[in-house]
């Protein structure tokens, strides 16, 4: 997609919301991807989601009496490790501080996309034209009376550990991590908004799967748009992506050093999707995302690396984040 093209996607954007038209909007990691359809279209285009401003489901499904079976065949270590050693040696070049690596991997369920969608419980979850589903818990960016708020995620942590909380908020890589995505947070708000502050510095969240407990990592940031941007949701999210948290700092070469280094293609993986409900906006990232391909269903995920990365531990949270929230 051309950027005159685009140019009309968040053109049409600025258009519903100065009309207060309410809507939904998708567009995939590299902005290639975007549609924009007004909500009272959305079942019509077989779209279905729910998030805090707006639900639409598809027909009802029972899936209460069914258990959930979900295989799953990452990549190898070894295929893996390629990729990640490519991307420590960027961080120790200078040329990245930290990278999003993320990767494909092959999972077997006896769950459709629509069941899955039913089931799964999310603050964020989409079911996109039966091609893909996903569950995310991580906002990307909310906008209520003129104020602008972003919530990165980074760290996770199996929840069963033993001081599973103290463990990774003590973890100094983690620690590092978090204060670089907040840092490009802030400033990417701050082109869109003023008095940009962090209200909350890394707070913890149970998240709840099909196959363990997780705890998350996230912190808040706020600000006060401003006036060019007021009612303008197309140009502030031409200004904020791709998302910060799923690229890395500084994003521009970051994201062309992923570009370089994934063996996969994330398409819709990483995006973010939203709704205007004509007053307030509510969007997240297209993570824990689920595809159907010719193949089969294609599980994408991934992590954070830094300079201070570990192999296995960052091996292992990639294949972690290999769930469903059926539980």
């Amino acid at each position: 997609m051309n950027l005159d093209t685009k140019k009309i996607y968040f053109d049409k954007m600025n258009e519903l919301c100065e009309s207060k038209i309410p809507f939904f909007f998708i567009c995939d990691f590299l902005c290639n991807q975007i549609e924009v359809i007004p909500l009272e279209n959305l079942s019509d285009e077989n779209v279905f989601c729910s998030n805090p401003l707006f639900i639409n489901i598809s027909e009802e499904i029972n899936t209460d009496n069914k258990k959930l079976e979900w295989k799953k065949f990452p990549v190898s270590i070894e295929e893996y490790s390629q990729q990640f050693n490519k991307v420590k040696s960027e961080t120790q070049n200078g040329n990245t501080y930290l990278l999003n690596l993320t990767c494909s991997t092959k999972v077997e369920t006896n769950f459709t996309l629509k069941e899955l969608f039913n089931a799964g419980k999310a603050k964020y979850k989409l079911l996109y034209k039966n091609k893909f589903v996903h569950f995310s818990p991580e906002p990307f960016i909310k906008i209520e009376n003129e104020k602008i708020y972003s919530f990165p995620m980074k760290g996770t942590i199996d929840a069963d550990l033993q001081e599973a909380d103290k463990i990774i908020l003590g973890n100094e890589k983690e620690l590092n991590e978090q204060f670089t995505i907040v840092d490009l947070i802030r400033n990417d708000l701050s082109i869109v908004a003023k008095n940009v502050r962090v209200d909350d510095f890394r707070f913890i969240e149970k998240i709840h799967t099909n196959q363990k407990n997780l705890l998350s990592i996230s912190s808040k940031i706020s600000g006060e748009i401003r006036e060019n941007f007021k009612n303008k949701i197309g140009s502030i999210l031409s200004v904020l992506l791709p998302a910060g948290s799923i690229c890395g700092a500084p994003k521009a070469k970051t994201v062309e050093i992923i570009l370089n280094t994934e063996t996969h293609e994330r398409s819709h993986y990483t995006g973010i999707w939203g709704i205007f409900d004509g007053k307030d906006l509510d969007s997240c990232v297209i993570i824990r995302y689920l595809e159907k391909t010719e193949n089969g269903f294609v599980f994408k995920s991934g992590g954070g690396i830094t300079s201070m990365s570990d192999l296995e531990t960052e091996y292992k949270e990639m294949i972690d984040k290999v769930y469903v929230p059926i539980y």
